[in-house]
């Protein structure tokens, strides 16, 4: 079963950036990046997506500021972020799933099938 590991994560002010790293146990496929603040009670929310044809999509209030890429081994996958704002604070995951190549949209949750533990940024004003 593929495992998933995020790093990257941290503490930044507002204007500043981070990039996420997903370290995957094998080969992926299409990776997608979620956030979920509990502080929000809100559900988690998809931010970016490489396909497994390497197609990507980034959510229009994020798209001017992240960005989503993989490695040429594709093993692992990225995330920046730039001109970070507090209403960025979150948990990130990056998720896998086999059965996603082109993409033209964040792909379901339920079509993912490996998470990682996720890794938390917080921005501060």
């Amino acid at each position: 079963q593929m495992q998933l590991v995020e790093s990257g994560g941290g503490s930044v002010q507002a204007g500043g950036s981070l990039r996420l790293s997903c370290r995957a146990s094998g080969y992926t496929l299409c990776m997608g990046w979620f956030r979920q603040d509990p502080a929000k009670e809100r559900e988690r929310e998809g931010v970016a997506a490489i396909g497994g044809d390497d197609s990507t999509f980034t959510i229009a209030s994020v798209k001017d500021r992240f960005s989503v890429s993989r490695d040429n081994d594709r093993y692992t996958a990225h995330l920046d972020m730039n001109k970070l704002q507090p209403e960025d604070t979150a948990m990130y995951f990056c998720a896998f799933s086999s059965r996603v190549m082109n993409i033209r949209n964040i792909p379901p949750v339920a079509l993912f099938e490996a998470w990682g533990q996720g890794t938390q940024v917080t921005v501060s004003s």
